[in-house]
């Protein structure tokens, strides 16, 4: 239950004047609630088989839970098995979950064999215990949970801050344990390495198998292995982690990806720009990036010291940074010049390849990357064009995603922390800016989720939320209000009054990164893209050598109007043909047999092995032409109108 606001166990005492209110299992509280008492279970198991394994920390996440243990030897596939058993055992038990407030000399000696748990104690109330475990201790109390039989015999104990389920039978037989991962303590590749088994936990046997098919169904659209099928993409660890190599089916989807955008900008009064991929140190300072993000950033490379045969510097050299983000070069070039109320909104946008050193676990195909290519906008406006300027933009990016299939949305609002020193700015620019965002995301219609500390460090933002073929949420898009740097680059325009005023900038970006937008889309459509999209739009498969001839010409017609078509005139057999292709997710199959010669048409087929005979040549280029051009997702006979 919440009380005042707070959520509480159940055994918690309530009086009169408390304001209470039901958590239920399948809300998202209820369901976080479920999943760390799982959690707890899952330890509790683990140290009945392994006694000598010390815990970490347990805490709910999207869909499950895991825990970190400190054990000497890798879990196996065998192990796993043991610890459900296990599992099991203890959720039959119906042991109760029982909070105890402790001060910290008595969990110290509780736990005195517990060294991360130790660790965690003497962090208590500071910001590197929030952020690395606020499962386990916050600022206030520190409450151990016991596991109690019915006899109110102590089983098992851990520190935590709860709540929990009144006993472990409630967690009843929707969960099961997914998987075995190396992490490390807290995040930090300066700590031990422990061991993190993942879970996850439903309300019932039946939300289980749906979520366990929802995974099967995202494994087989997983854009690694699709991307390796289709011969996409790769990354060849000669090049180095995180750093992929588009192949021509890929690049040619990446080129209509970002041509279609590029015409978008156009439409929509952008002028387009481009920067190099390094700069010296001192812009990096002037931005505040270094500041805030130098640990997102490549090490600098030294660059122009010149040393003379006595080994004596008689240059200094300076620091070269990868840039990471495209902002500080589009600010020089709003500076490079005097800029008039007239030019504004002036609307700056590049397909700008930036560097970002993330860690090697956190890296996962193309969704996440070190070299990655941002659709980077920033627009500068006057403070009146602010509202206007964010409600065109917010439309845009929802016309472009729609071009793309993706036409189930939510916003979520990322907010500063007060007293946060990340953030930069005065509050009264933060509050300013956060009242105009929320305004217009509202006008907008769309559900309003709240992101408390999630802006970035120099204003904050909307983002679009975009729901898949098979309802998985990804950040698609963002939309971001930024007071700071006009005033870090001091940059300025001379108003209809003759003054100098400093515009307002907005950071946009439609897509985002272009890989990982690639990915999204990837998996969205399970590899068999629209047929504008498709790397081959259309192959013609002769029924016999003998027709080879009349198709070449169809297909010229085609590739005369773009169309990426061609005819296999391969040794294999007609039907060998047609599988090879709908294998390849060709989405249209152009079949030539003597009737068709003889009457000039051709026979479309689709990839579920639907068919359409008899079309006329010139009704079929059309009909090609006109899906490409509506951005048409071609299945089967029906969708080639």
């Amino acid at each position: 239950m919440r009380v005042n606001g707070d959520l509480k166990d159940l055994a918690t005492t309530v009086t009169d004047t408390d304001v209470v209110e039901a958590v239920t299992i399948d809300s998202v509280d209820g369901l976080n609630i479920l999943r760390h008492s799982a959690a707890h279970v899952l330890a509790q198991a683990v140290q009945r088989i392994n006694p000598q394994a010390n815990l970490g920390i347990g805490p709910p996440v999207t869909d499950g839970f895991y825990y970190d243990f400190g054990v000497e030897t890798p879990f196996t596939p065998e192990d796993i098995k043991a610890i459900s058993k296990e599992m099991q055992r203890i959720v039959r038990e119906g042991q109760r979950f029982v909070r105890r407030v402790v001060t910290d000399d008595e969990a110290r000696a509780e736990l005195a064999d517990e060294p991360f748990k130790l660790e965690l104690i003497g962090l208590k109330g500071g910001k590197e215990a929030a952020e690395g475990a606020s499962v386990e201790v916050g600022e206030g109390e520190l409450t151990i949970y016991d596991n109690t039989t019915r006899d109110g015999e102590v089983v098992w104990k851990d520190l935590c801050r709860g709540p929990h389920l009144p006993n472990t039978r409630m967690i009843g037989n929707g969960w099961d344990l997914t998987r075995i991962a190396a992490a490390y303590w807290r995040g930090s590749e300066k700590n031990p390495q422990l061991q993190r088994i993942y879970g996850t936990a439903w309300p019932t046997k039946d939300e289980l198998r749906a979520y366990q098919e929802r995974i099967a169904e995202a494994e087989r659209r997983d854009h690694r292995k699709l991307g390796a099928e289709m011969d996409l993409f790769s990354f060849p660890d000669e090049i180095g982690s995180g750093l992929a190599v588009f192949h021509p089916k890929g690049g040619i989807i990446r080129y209509e990806i970002e041509e279609n955008l590029r015409k978008h900008l156009l439409r929509n009064g952008y002028d387009l720009v481009n920067s190099p991929h390094i700069t010296k140190k001192d812009l990096f300072m002037t931005s505040g990036h270094l500041q805030t993000y130098a640990d997102g950033m490549f090490p600098p490379m030294h660059l122009d010291e010149i040393v003379d045969e006595e080994g004596n510097i008689t240059r200094q050299g300076q620091d070269y940074y990868l840039k990471p983000m495209n902002c500080p070069f589009h600010n020089l070039v709003f500076r490079s010049r005097g800029r008039s109320y007239r030019e504004l909104p002036l609307r700056l946008a590049e397909f700008g390849t930036v560097y970002r050193y993330e860690k090697s676990g956190t890296l996962s195909g193309l969704t996440r990357v070190r070299g990655l290519t941002q659709d980077d906008a920033h627009i500068y406006v006057a403070q009146d064009q602010v509202k206007e300027e964010l409600t065109t933009n917010l439309n845009l990016v929802l016309d472009l995603l729609r071009d793309y299939g993706l036409n189930d949305f939510y916003l979520e609002l990322s907010t500063n922390e007060e007293g946060n020193p990340k953030f930069l700015g005065e509050p009264e620019q933060w509050s300013t800016a956060i009242d105009t965002l929320r305004e217009v995301a509202i006008e907008s219609g769309l559900e309003l989720v709240a992101d408390p500390g999630g802006a970035a460090f120099y204003g904050p933002k909307i983002s679009v939320q975009a729901r898949d073929a098979i309802g998985r949420t990804w950040q698609m898009s963002t939309i971001q209000l930024d007071f700071n740097q006009p005033e870090r680059f001091e940059l300025e325009y001379t108003g209809p009054d003759g003054q100098k005023h400093r515009p307002v900038m907005i950071h946009r970006a439609l897509l985002g990164s272009v890989e990982r937008f690639f990915a999204i889309l990837l998996e969205h459509y399970a590899g068999d893209f629209p047929l504008w999209l498709a790397p081959s739009q259309v192959v013609g498969v002769p029924v016999a050598e003998q027709y080879g001839d009349y198709l070449d010409d169809v297909i010229g017609q085609l590739r005369a109007a773009g169309v990426r078509a061609d005819v296999d005139h391969s040794d294999d057999r007609m039907q060998k043909k047609i599988r090879t292709h709908t294998t390849a997710k060709v989405p249209v199959i152009l079949i030539v047999g003597e009737q068709d010669r003889a009457a000039g048409t051709v026979s479309f087929r689709f990839r579920d092995g639907t068919q359409e005979n008899g079309v006329p040549v010139a009704d079929a280029v059309r009909r090609i032409n006109a899906a490409i051009a509506s951005h048409a997702l071609v299945l089967k006979a029906g969708d080639l109108a």
